[in-house]
């Protein structure tokens, strides 16, 4: 498609969520690369504009990350405006958005996750946390089950830290997931379309690959092309694929993955919206596969639907 047949696009981003900050940042860099495609492309912040200001326009490229945006909610209204957008549709983003609606599905389907807990917060008590380290053992992760960008995870390696961590998750959400610990290197795979990038290793001095890690650390090591063999590239790649799948996922996503000191594969979680900053995850995978920045934004529009 030409740049005028895509007509007016509104880019959403900033919202609501926790994770605004790291949507302001990726949603004026897809902001500046569409307009630097030729693209009629206008920012849209659902903070400060009534959703009514979306009429007139003609397609919709999502950046929020998390609630509001990634969670399906804006994906409905905007099929209500009949409003084509990127990215997958209402039940992929409630699902991906929900770790522990996708756990759960994983492991129905038997696709390689690690074992979990899920804690409500109107039944958890003090107690529950003894019997946790029992079946799950330590240390152990701690997740609110609709955040994203590692907001409210934390690593607890007792008793008092598992209560602490659960706590402190429950600040965010009514719902936490508690995993086993994995140790062993974290993985990431984009997807663009029917196409799958290239792996991309993170590798962190940190407890694990945190918020820190992620947007505030000068010293996280990126590894794409990464030190796996083809053949066990290729199987990541697949996996990756297929989970993203499992959960409806169309147009683009990333999957994180672990490997196990056993070598197996652990899933962790599929991102809908990822973060989309020029020296994000997505582009740098998308780069080693031979496209510019530019060529990736209009690759996404495109597809939207």
């Amino acid at each position: 498609m030409s740049s005028n047949q895509f007509g007016k696009v509104a880019v959403l981003f900033g919202g609501t969520s926790a994770e605004r900050d790291v949507s302001l940042r990726s949603g004026q860099a897809v902001l500046d690369g569409l307009r630097r495609g030729g693209i009629d492309a206008h920012k849209f912040d659902p903070k400060q504009q009534p959703f009514a200001e979306l009429a007139g326009f003609d397609r919709a490229f999502i950046v929020l990350h998390g609630r509001g945006g990634e969670d399906g909610s804006m994906q409905g209204a905007l099929q209500q405006l009949q409003i084509p957008y990127t990215g997958s549709g209402v039940l992929a983003c409630a699902m991906a958005m929900d770790k522990v609606r996708t756990k759960l599905l994983w492991a129905g389907m038997g696709l390689p996750t690690a074992n979990f807990e899920v804690i409500d917060k109107h039944t958890f008590s003090q107690t529950d946390c003894a019997a946790i380290i029992a079946r799950l053992g330590l240390p152990v992760m701690v997740k609110p089950a609709n955040e994203g960008s590692s907001v409210g995870m934390a690593k607890a390696t007792t008793d008092a830290e598992l209560q602490q961590a659960i706590e402190a998750a429950l600040q965010y959400d009514d719902s936490v997931l508690v995993e086993a610990w994995i140790n062993g290197p974290e993985y990431t795979v984009a997807v663009i379309g029917d196409e799958v990038m290239p792996a991309i290793q993170m590798e962190t001095d940190n407890d694990f690959y945190d918020y820190q890690a992620k947007y505030q650390s000068t010293e996280t090591r990126y590894h794409c092309p990464c030190d796996l063999s083809a053949d066990d590239e290729q199987a990541l790649r697949r996996l990756a694929h297929r989970a993203f799948k499992s959960l409806g996922c169309q147009g683009w996503g990333r999957v994180d993955v672990m490997r196990d000191e056993a070598g197996q594969w652990q899933l962790l979680e599929v991102n809908t919206v990822p973060g989309m900053t020029e020296t994000s995850l997505v582009p740098k995978a998308a780069k080693v596969a031979g496209y510019s920045f530019e060529q990736l934004v209009l690759t996404i529009l495109a597809m939207a639907k």
